[in-house]
């Protein structure tokens, strides 16, 4: 069967990404959802169990609060209000979690956490997925059943000012609304001014049920100078003037009504030790949850330490606070302690309706429901339920009565835990047989992309697939019957809900008849290779190519990092992969170097030397065999001869350059620490970042930019070089000027800027370098000497990028800028031209070493560490493009620098090897002819 290149690839393409599909679907389990959607009219609430009696309670209790507000502050870590710092800040707040009518809890936010999917948590009751990440960049409508909706339904008049994701969330869901942008995270002030502006008049007016404030202040300034700056007590003093202010004003309201408000002081997620948050961290995970009532008035010596709940929790909550029906996709219990003042009847029934609405997602999302404890639980409590409504409908008030309603609050307390405990549980579960199925497809057709490359792009562009071969039907049928076989036995036996089993069987079969395919394709292809790979082997005039030791160490790194991605473990901890391949890098080049300068290249004393055992520059060659100065095919690159060889300091500069690239990454691992194992862990970059050591930290900084400008200007123009010094001195006033920094006449920084003339300053020299480098990109197509132009050029658009990391980068980390810049021209005047590596050899290197210096910037493989604040710099509004074009340039600036050297280095090369050579100067293709170094001529 043959195929033309296009038509295979294209093939290829599209099944690929059916694999990749059916692997992402089972790796992103879908959230738990009820099967009557929110559209739906609500279904009437389950009446009391009876136990040889009719109930007489069939509708919903009656609410419990007559107002709610909902004070949300945006990254309010838990140790931010039961900590220290919530001591020495939050005075009143701290009154009310040690003394005052509040019940206080330790709430537990589950990844991502970003604030959509937290928001989306705390209204619903759900557990957001991780597409929910990419979605908060523009948040679409909620349409999963949420308080809110049930709220608005019930005709309760709800505010909103604040964060405008809820606006976004949440459309016509609000009497009134002022919504502030969230992305624009320079803006600490203003943004929160904008919320607590309406609240004087706003908790005067009766004409509202439900008010939200959210503020986003305390965030911005996590992301900008993180958790231990000195702004973060301030806000959190503002915060607990809010507070007061709120809870004075709704205790006044309580004189009008008969119901208790309720004040809830919360936090959609915390904030990590660099400031940022979308991981698991404990510190990104753990939130405050204050529930502040009259009802909860506490008598003296009454401590309470806040218990650890789940988000989710938050929902049931306010629905049956407010008296609504539960959220149909909430997984969340009830917070037990807020209805503890009721009767024990009303107790039994809040749970009971908790009860029956988790008891049937859990029956809607699992098949084998009956067999989880939860369920059991929940029989068994309802039966008590029932024994206990008989016993009290027939006004029997004994102690049996009270012991029995005792136990079965206990044992729905229990159901509801573990129930909860499985939904939550089906969200984190991997779809096992959808991702080896999808991982089974793709492994298929990249083997048959492979075998195929060779003939793919040969001179004719066809394939030759021997699909059809006597033993290929046999083969096929064979196969799908076998896979049809282990389907049917997966998904009879299966407890837990399967996509690719819920597919219909004409689907699941066509996929399992293209794994059959593929693999007789496979096969047939293995198969041909091998027998066309035995047929080279038999003639006697193939020629064998040799690999050497650092390209067969680059292969092995780059197929075992390929393999590493398989383990989650090993994308978690990937910095230790690039960390490890780098030092082995170093290592292998020290062995390399030691070699070149001191011995042959094959272990012996360099012979061009000297004349030893008849060994001599002039050798000719006998019976077709080179001398011992001619260079075997593929090996010029590897071997330069011994005219080429370092000589005296050059040689020493060649041998320790290896060991100071090592000796630099080693320490640039101390600077910040990152993954999830080590990234509690505080490294020297948190003692640079800390307010005590901004002295040092001004000095480091200092000395890094002068030592950024002395390793740029050496190849930049005259104009050029005043531009990149004014723009590194623009670096150092824009640090001093948001208060990271400090001049030396400067005994604090009490005058905080948002540094936007600095910045601007700055960004006027970087657009101006990056104009005069590609106008001398542009010179070199026309003018005569067109290599120096387009070096040039090249070189100032480096220098151009260099300014813009330098802007963007924290004040600690300038010295990972300075480490990449002098490891690069270590490396390119030391290593890569004197030991002439090819040019493939040298991309691959570059590549290792922009990756190493990803982490060693502090990044990881979590969104906690994307630093979102260099996406503002600059900035006094939100601008979507801009902001977003820096966040990514300031995050992958390692891999960016790496690339953009490569791209100078290779041009280089390339315009300064001589004329009608084959690859760059010092790095000969494998095409190089055979050539002795002791003639200098060419052999035939």
């Amino acid at each position: 069967m043959r195929l033309r290149s296009g038509t295979f690839a294209a093939c290829c393409v599209a099944v690929e990404v059916l694999g990749v599909a059916l692997f992402l679907r089972g790796f992103f389990p879908a959230p738990v959802r009820s099967s009557s959607g929110s559209e739906q009219p609500p279904e009437p609430p389950a009446p009391e169990p009876a136990a040889g009696a009719s109930s007489n309670w069939t509708k919903l209790p009656p609410p419990l609060f007559s107002k709610v507000v909902i004070m949300l502050i945006d990254a309010l870590r838990d140790d931010f209000v039961f900590g220290s710092k919530g001591v020495k800040f939050m005075p009143y707040t701290t009154y009310l979690v040690e003394k005052g009518a509040s019940h206080n809890f330790v709430a537990e936010a589950k990844p991502p956490t970003v604030t959509m999917p937290r928001i989306k948590a705390l209204m619903t009751g759900g557990l957001p997925g991780f597409i929910d990440v990419i979605r908060n960049l523009n948040s679409p409508a909620v349409w999963e059943d949420n308080v809110l909706t049930r709220a608005k339904a019930a005709g309760k008049r709800i505010i909103f000012y604040g964060d405008d994701t809820w606006v976004k969330l949440f459309p016509k869901h609000f009497v009134e609304y002022d919504g502030t942008t969230s992305f624009f995270v320079s803006d600490y002030t203003e943004v929160d001014d904008n919320v607590t502006r309406h609240l004087d008049t706003v908790l005067q007016r009766q004409d509202w049920d439900m008010l939200i404030l959210h503020y986003l202040g305390l965030d911005h300034i996590g992301h900008i100078s993180g958790p231990s700056s000195p702004l973060i007590g301030r806000k959190l003093s503002e915060m607990d003037g809010v507070l007061m202010k709120t809870h004075t004003a709704l205790l006044a309201q309580e004189k009008k009504t008969r119901l208790p408000t309720l004040l809830v002081l919360c936090g959609d997620h915390g904030m990590s030790e660099m400031g940022g948050h979308g991981a698991s961290s404990p510190e990104e995970v753990n939130t405050p949850l204050l529930l502040i009532s009259s009802a909860f008035e506490r008598k003296p010596g009454d401590i309470r330490r806040p218990a650890r709940v789940q988000q989710t929790d938050l929902a049931p909550t306010l629905a049956v606070g407010l008296g609504l029906p539960i959220p149909k996709h909430s997984v969340g219990c009830l917070l037990f302690p807020v209805m503890q003042g009721t009767a024990l009847r009303q107790q039994l029934r809040f749970l009971h309706l908790n009860a029956v609405q988790l008891s049937r997602l859990l029956r809607e999302n699992l098949p084998s429901y009956e067999k989880e404890p939860g369920f059991e639980q929940f029989k068994m409590s309802e039966r008590l339920h029932g024994n206990w409504i008989r016993l009290h409908l027939e006004e029997n008030n004994s102690e049996v009565l009270f012991n029995l309603g005792s136990k079965a609050r206990r044992q729905y307390l229990d159901a509801l835990r573990n129930l909860s405990l499985s939904l939550s549980r089906q969200v984190t579960q991997y779809d096992i047989y959808s991702m080896v199925v999808g991982t089974v497809v793709m492994l298929e057709v990249l083997s048959l992309l492979l075998l195929s490359v060779p003939q793919a792009l040969g001179s004719k562009a066809e394939l030759d697939m021997p699909l059809w071969s006597p033993v290929s039907p046999l083969l096929f049928y064979l196969l799908l019957l076998v896979l049809l076989a282990v389907h049917v036995t997966v998904c009879t036996s299966a407890e837990s809900s399967c996509y690719f089993c819920s597919l219909p069987w004409l689907a699941a079969g066509g996929v399992m008849t293209l794994i059959s395919a593929l693999l007789c394709a496979v096969l047939s292809a293995l198969t041909k290779a091998s027998v066309d790979a035995q047929r080279l082997r038999e003639n006697p005039g193939h020629s064998k190519s040799k690999w050497s030791d650092m390209e067969l160490l680059i292969f092995l790194g780059t197929v075992g990092h390929a393999v590493s991605l398989g383990a989650s473990s090993f994308v978690e901890e990937e910095h230790q992969t690039w960390y490890f391949f780098v030092n082995t890098l170093c290592l292998a080049l020290c062995y390399e170097a030691y070699q070149t300068c001191f011995l042959g290249a094959d272990g012996e004393p360099p012979c061009c030397q000297h004349m030893e055992g008849g060994c001599d520059s002039t050798a000719p060659m006998w019976d077709g065999k080179p001398g011992c100065d001619v260079l075997e095919f593929g090996q010029a690159h590897r071997s330069p001869t011994a005219l080429d060889r370092p000589q005296g300091r050059d040689r020493w500069l060649v041998l320790v350059s290896p060991w100071l690239t090592l000796a630099c990454c080693r320490l640039l691992r101390a600077l910040n620490t990152t993954g999830v194992q080590g990234a509690h862990r505080p490294g020297l970059g948190h003692w640079l970042a800390s307010s005590d050591h901004r002295v040092e930290l001004s000095v480091l900084a200092a000395l890094s930019l002068l030592v950024i400008f002395a390793l740029v200007q050496s190849r930049c123009s005259r104009a050029s070089r005043v531009a990149m010094a004014l723009g590194l001195l623009g670096v150092y006033c824009y640090r001093a000027a948001i208060g990271s920094v400090l001049f030396p006449w400067q005994q604090d920084n009490k005058d905080i800027s948002k540094g936007v003339v600095e910045a601007r300053f700055v960004y006027v020299f970087v657009l101006g370098i990056l104009f005069s480098g590609t106008k001398d990109l542009l010179k070199s197509q026309v003018t005569a000497a067109a290599s120096r132009v387009r070096a040039v050029g090249l070189w100032e658009i480096h220098s151009g990028f260099v300014l813009l990391a330098a802007l963007l980068s924290r004040p600690h980390n300038l010295p990972v800028l300075v480490s990449s810049l002098a490891v690069q021209a270590v490396m390119a005047k030391f290593i890569w031209k004197p030991l002439r590596h090819e040019a493939a050899e040298v991309t691959v290197m570059h590549y290792w070493f922009g990756q190493a210096f990803f982490y060693f910037q502090g990044n990881s493989n979590n969104m906690a560490t994307v630093d979102v604040s260099a996406g503002f710099v600059g900035l006094d509004m939100y601008m979507a493009f801009p902001a977003a074009l820096l966040t990514l340039f300031a995050t992958y600036m390692g891999p960016v620098l790496w690339a953009s050297h490569l791209l100078n280095f290779l041009s280089s090369e390339a315009d300064s090897s001589p004329q009608g050579s084959t690859g760059p100067h010092g790095m000969a293709s494998s095409w190089d002819r055979q050539v002795c170094s002791g003639l200098g001529k060419p052999v035939v």
